[in-house]
């Protein structure tokens, strides 16, 4: 099938390279013009991807009437949660209609963990408030451990395609799965965005724990503490429980909260350490979807009076400048409760 990905950051390079390994045509569309000029000389970008080089028959372009000429049977949106909304709306309208309504299009798959800043919607939400009705049904998640870097690598790697139709979603396994690949399907769309996104703040704050130098008692009581208040918000938005038990709940939270790899880990561990949140952002090359998505989580919590004290500390951290050790103490020292 042919395959447009939206976003050539480190993970929608990272697909590129496995859908084309899958003998599928594939078309990387990237707004960044020296990213562009780079993937398109080199088929690689060492500073997202290093030391990978991507197959040749992956095309790269900044333009979506190449998108629309390309006639994608499947679109995966890799684009960071806060810029989806203006890279969706940047596409000029007969584009629009070129891209989501023509009829070979099977599935708008997306793979940004987050939730919008004002709006509060999981990109599900923003999707359906962006592409026509026709595309509603189409609209799926991609979400669970999945480091780009590894994953480029081909190290094995289990994840969760989630959505309302089950045979799209059996046809979304078959084009993703290979021998270091494996998709299982949900139909608990709200409960895997949730999730992955929601996971990312918890992750901030394994990393304030790394960085001020607590142990594995501390980051045990974290992702345990962490996963019931990714529950608790997901059944109160209306998720499954038992979705937060498996690949884009407890799956991801592991992964993200423990591994050098991550992004929000690193902003945790580098306050942690004492440095300044707006240094730490100005010195990265990718976006950590998590610090946005810790006030835009708060504020979901708050609407629907969900008790979420982790994600609390982390918000006033990361936006109020209070001092990581006081939030250590505050969460200790809460009234004691039943488990």
């Amino acid at each position: 099938m042919r395959v447009a990905i939206v976003g050539g950051g480190g993970w929608g390079l990272a697909l590129a390279k496995l859908l084309a390994e899958n003998a599928h045509p594939v078309l990387v569309w990237e707004h960044e013009p020296r990213w562009l000029a780079l993937l398109r000389e080199t088929h690689a970008n060492p500073v997202l991807l290093p030391g990978i080089h991507l197959p040749e028959s992956v095309a790269f372009t900044g333009s979506f009437a190449d998108v629309a000429d390309f006639r994608p049977e499947i679109v995966i949106l890799a684009t960071p949660s806060q810029y989806l909304r203006a890279t969706l709306q940047g596409i000029a309208t007969g584009l629009q209609s070129a891209i989501w309504l023509q009829p070979d299009l099977r599935a708008v798959v997306n793979v940004a963990k987050g939730i919008e800043t004002g709006s509060l919607l999981t990109m599900s939400g923003l999707l359906r408030e962006l592409l026509p009705p026709a595309a509603h049904n189409r609209i799926c998640s991609l979400s669970g451990p999945s480091h780009a870097e590894e994953v480029a690598k081909r190290i094995p790697t289990t994840v969760v395609i989630a959505g309302a139709d089950e045979p799209l979603l059996e046809s979304l396994q078959e084009l993703f799965s290979n021998a270091y690949f494996r998709v299982y399907r949900s139909g608990d769309l709200k409960g895997v965005e949730i999730g992955g996104a929601v996971k990312n703040v918890i992750a901030i704050a394994a990393g304030i724990i790394a960085g001020l130098g607590f142990g594995d008692n501390t980051i045990g009581a974290l992702l345990t503490r962490g996963l019931v208040e990714i529950q608790r918000l997901g059944v109160a938005c209306g998720a499954r429980a038992e979705t937060f038990l498996g690949l884009s709940g407890i799956g991801d939270l592991i992964t993200t909260a423990t591994s050098r790899h991550s992004r929000n880990r690193h902003v945790g561990f580098e306050i942690g350490a004492g440095r300044k949140l707006r240094d730490i952002l100005a010195s990265m090359d990718m976006v950590a979807e998590g610090v946005v998505t810790t006030s835009s989580v708060r504020e979901l919590a708050l609407r629907h009076a969900v008790e979420m004290p982790i994600t609390e500390e982390v918000y006033q951290v990361l936006y109020q400048d209070k001092d990581p050790g006081a939030a250590i103490t505050r969460l200790m020292t809460r009234q004691l409760k039943a488990e």
